[in-house]
């Protein structure tokens, strides 16, 4: 049996709270449902001090209308009599939709609204592991996952056995390509080429403050420092614009259909007019060390229908920048050809 090791717990209130923890003590390491974080430090591949803990956070899985409010700092609760005359968690009148960074999967996948207007967001969320993982695992959690590699997510037995890699031994070459200079562990979280496709942009906050910043831009191409988050940064609120006039969907290959980490994955998102295409995004995962937004996809349909020559040149594009190493399941020519069929399956789909 794998056992943890021995650590600090910490429960902060408030994430400003929490910010201040993560920068003030050397060691610390931010967990929310720790789905991946605890079987990760079973395996000594993170062997923190102090872990300071977000479940106790006020407000952090709110999931409302896209007004100025922020999950991590609720409002004063209503009246009884109040909240039952109101429909539950939205306000009709306001655009777009505010997800705290604390919601769990389940609860994003199964939204009403999420599911109405954000259909990649919500299927994304939905093929996450499986249904007892999704009801602990937050989808802050799933854009900071960690990379993933053959070599890399063993045991410590394992690895001490067969040989370390880049990823926790840095002076070690890459066991997957050994002239790399970086390493190359790839990106799986399935929820972040869905928000990329929907243009969702994220609230993250440090001692210092909030920002507001783009999903793409938190990733690197590096299998170990693979966030672009300075240190104390949290994730609290994914902040996504108004869906109207859009379509989108989020297709995966895994081993395992009913639970796996992807091998390849593509979120597509349209917004059509009269049937034109008037913009289109377009971004995958596995395949690469951070989930990639494919511009040149996007552009390949905008002024144009779904029709199968502007779907079969965004495939091409997909097809173009897509980088498989061979450090997950499947080889690398396989993940290679599908993400480009996975490309056609849901633009063709949205085309529908």
């Amino acid at each position: 049996m794998l056992r943890l090791p021995r650590f600090e717990l910490l429960q902060p209130a408030s994430v400003a709270e929490a910010a201040c923890l993560l920068a003030d003590r050397d060691g610390a390491m931010l967990v929310a449902g720790g789905t991946d974080v605890f079987p990760n430090m079973k395996r000594r591949q993170y062997t923190p001090t102090t872990l300071v803990s977000l479940q106790r956070v006020a407000g952090a899985r709110a999931i409302h209308n896209g007004d100025h409010h922020d999950p991590a700092h609720p409002r004063p609760r209503a009246s009884v009599a109040a909240r039952a005359m109101a429909a539950p968690n939205t306000e009709e009148t306001l655009d777009g939709l505010r997800i705290g960074a604390g919601a769990t999967l389940t609860e994003v996948a199964s939204h009403p609204l999420v599911r109405e207007r954000y259909p990649a967001l919500a299927i994304a969320a939905g093929l996450v592991s499986t249904p007892q993982l999704r009801n602990m695992g937050t989808v802050g959690g799933n854009l900071a996952l960690d990379t993933r590699c053959n070599w890399y997510d063993q045991s410590l037995f394992w690895r001490t056995a067969e040989g370390y890699c880049m990823k926790t031994h840095p002076d070690v070459v890459c066991r997957v390509a050994p002239s790399s200079p970086r390493c190359l562990a790839v990106a799986s979280a399935d929820t972040a080429p869905a928000l990329m496709a929907l243009g969702a942009r994220l609230v993250v906050e440090n001692a210092q403050g909030k920002r507001e910043v783009d999903v793409a831009s938190i990733y690197r191409e590096d299998g170990i420092d693979y966030l672009a988050l300075e240190k104390g940064d949290i994730i609290v609120t994914v902040v996504l614009p108004d869906a109207a006039g859009w379509r989108s969907t989020y297709l995966k290959l895994r081993d395992r259909a009913s639970f796996d980490f992807p091998i390849a994955g593509v979120a597509a998102a349209v917004r059509l007019a009269d049937g034109v295409v008037t913009d289109a995004r377009v971004a995958i995962t596995a395949v690469s060390s951070r989930p990639l937004l494919v511009p040149d996809a996007g552009a390949a349909l905008v002024g144009g229908r779904l029709e199968d020559d502007a779907i079969a040149a965004a495939a091409d594009a997909v097809h173009k920048v897509a980088r498989p190493m061979d450090n997950t399941s499947g080889t690398i020519a396989q993940r290679k050809k599908t993400i480009r069929v996975l490309a056609e399956r849901a633009l063709r789909e949205l085309r529908q």
